[in-house]
């Protein structure tokens, strides 16, 4: 539902005809956010309490994550305004500084230790500093300014967790160095050269070491190397360059993540700070390096903040709730507090942009999918993107994501185990729907009803339309691993999966599609060798068996167990009786906002498994592909 209670400025459909946002609007939203807060904060302001589950890492960290994420908000706000704003705000931020630095203040931030979450905060009160230095940083009081570089002093030196931390200590020890207190450049280019390692080529990297690619290579992994550039200046040893050239190849697909409606892609965890998808596009602009249009810039951050704002984000409160519209915790992790959501303000990085700039004067231009139909290989994360029209629904084909070391034990993970994700879409994220398995999933199911998982992703190839990965099965019961070899292809709205397994025969096999989800039961039906679900709004997700499948075929329903919606419904087709230990499936899967025919489809798409394995797939308009 729409937020009436942000009182947004008047559309302006001339600057903006597709989402009708201007930076007015950007500005509003901003400011009920941070107004909303301050029922909340302590007395000194040197944390804000909000109500929600706590994080692991207990109720001051909370408090204090509550500070730093939303002064990181408000310094954009300052900033981008030239310090014109309501000056209670930056009152507000500048006694926390105050309060949160001074041990017997009763409202003391904790000090800053090895891979404690204070260092992902002091990464945003760096930042924040550094951009409001004018307003808040340079009129501190000479002693508050020491107790800040103190707290800050617990970097030097110190221990961070491998992955995106590490720019956490980079950023922090460079505002040290900006203002002239003692730092470590060798923590600050250990952190750098650090980041070398997990870059992939073709403007990806991974979140550390193994395959872990989600959204924070956009707000994460390319964000705070430019910050840190934009904080050294001329300093930054030839870095800065390197780090726009990769952020300029990273943004020539990245709108290709964005659907019709604004929605990103929804896979990868963290997924409660929404508006930060949009941060790598702001960054591109603001670091000059971007290769997208500044009208494609403000439909793109525009389209994704109003996609919220018209859900119900914030909520009544003006407040972020933990979840994907509301509150909705199976999909955050147990690092998420009740303040974690505000890392949604580094998708406000555009109001440093000044009120004149191309990105806030130039008419609005479309999205990708909103030009035409789609097929966007990435072969570095393993991903095909998927984009029709017609619908503006994005799907994202998964290959090469797992978010697993590369060795040792591995883990599934709703939010990267599915071969399947899209704008329209979550994963079944609930223990027990997750615990059956069944959405966005392959599995060899025993006799006890016990799923296979899909762990490590191993992948294959990735080029034009095609996709294909393996991963090696296991069930408690039986010893060994069973190798699923997966090809993906696309052609107009579908997805033809050919499963090739190597099994004992007595294992059966489940395909599950895309889970639909509503505020009412989605309609389902099912017909031999096929399933289908849809969703008042129409959106409709198939799956249509071609080869390999007995003509069985169901419906998982659940409840409380989705992001988009109360009620869910996955349509999954089965084959309990396999011909032998080596056996190919062949499934036509189908996700569209139009009208399914799946017995028409079954009839017109033929399907042949020659002697050699080969797999020939021949639709209507007479296209083939051998797979």
């Amino acid at each position: 539902m729409p937020a009436p209670h942000l009182h947004l400025p008047p559309t302006d459909r001339v600057l903006s005809p597709l989402t009708g946002w201007t930076r007015a609007h950007w500005e509003a939203l901003a400011d009920r956010q941070l107004d909303a807060l301050v029922p909340y904060a302590t007395p000194g302001f040197a944390q804000y309490r909000l109500p929600g589950r706590n994080s692991w890492s207990g109720v001051v960290s909370d408090g204090l994550e509550g500070y730093a994420r939303s002064f990181l908000l408000a310094s954009f706000r300052i900033a981008g305004a030239g310090g014109e704003v309501d000056p209670r705000l930056v009152e507000r931020y500048a006694r926390g500084l105050t309060t949160g630095t001074d041990r017997s203040s009763g409202e003391a931030w904790p000090e800053l230790t090895d891979c404690s979450q204070q260092m992902v905060e002091a990464a945003s009160i760096a930042i924040g500093l550094y951009e409001t230095r004018p307003w808040i940083w340079d009129q501190l009081d000479t002693r508050v300014q020491e107790r800040v570089v103190d707290w800050f002093s617990g970097f030097v030196g110190g221990r961070t967790w491998d992955n995106n931390w590490r720019l956490f200590q980079v950023v922090s020890e460079q505002f040290l160095a900006s203002v002239g207190a003692p730092h470590s450049r060798s923590d600050i280019d250990g952190g750098l050269d650090r980041i070398e390692d997990w870059y992939r080529g073709d403007g990806w990297y991974s979140d550390g070491d193994g395959r872990n690619f989600d959204y924070y290579i956009g707000w994460a992994m390319h964000l705070y190397p430019l910050l840190w550039a934009r904080m050294a200046g001329a300093d930054d040893d030839g870095r800065g360059k390197v780090y726009r050239e990769r952020l300029t190849q990273f943004l020539t697909t990245y709108p290709h993540f964005f659907g019709g409606d604004g929605a990103p892609v929804h896979q990868g965890r963290s997924l409660t700070y929404r508006f930060a998808a949009a941060a790598p596009v702001w960054m591109g602009a603001l670091a000059e390096c971007t290769p997208l249009a500044p009208g494609l810039t403000r439909r793109l951050a525009s389209g994704t903040a109003r996609h919220f704002v018209e859900r119900g984000v914030p909520d009544e409160r003006g407040l972020l709730p933990l979840g994907w519209y509301g509150t909705f915790l199976s999909a955050t992790q147990a690092y998420s507090g009740p303040a974690s959501p505000y890392w949604a303000s580094k998708g406000f990085l555009g109001l440093l942009l000044p009120a004149d700039h191309p990105v806030w004067t130039e008419r609005e231009v479309p999205l990708p999918v909103e030009e035409s139909d789609r097929y966007t290989a990435l072969p570095q994360p393993g991903w095909l993107l998927h984009g029709t029209r017609h619908d503006g629904i994005v799907r994202l084909v998964n290959h090469g994501s797992d978010h697993n070391p590369l060795e040792g034990p591995a883990q599934d993970d709703p939010h990267y185990a599915k071969f399947g994700y899209s704008t329209a879409t979550a994963p079944e994220t609930a223990t027990r729907a997750w615990e059956r398995a069944v959405d966005g999933h392959f599995a060899l199911v025993a006799p006890d009803g016990t799923a296979s998982r899909r762990r490590r992703i191993h992948p294959l190839s990735c080029e034009g339309r095609v996709a294909s990965s393996r991963h090696d099965a296991q069930l408690p019961h039986l010893e060994g691993e069973f190798p699923i070899r997966t090809t993906s292809a696309l052609h107009g709205p579908w997805e033809i999966r050919v499963h090739r397994v190597q099994a004992p025969a007595e294992l059966a096999v489940r395909e599950g599609g895309h889970p639909v989800a509503d505020a009412t039961r989605p309609h389902a039906e099912s017909g031999p060798g096929w399933a289908l679900t849809r969703t008042e709004s129409g959106l409709t997700s198939a799956v249509i068996a071609l080869h390999g499948w007995d003509d069985r075929a169901g419906i998982a329903r659940e409840v409380a167990a989705n992001a988009y919606g109360p009620h869910s419904a996955t349509p999954f087709l089965s084959c309990a009786h396999r011909p032998g230990a080596d056996s190919v499936h062949v499934t036509l899967v189908a996700l569209s906002g139009d009208t399914v025919e799946p017995q028409a489809l079954r009839d017109s798409v033929s399907c042949a498994v020659d002697d050699d394995g080969v797999v020939r797939v021949r639709f209507p308009d007479g296209v083939e592909l051998l797979l």
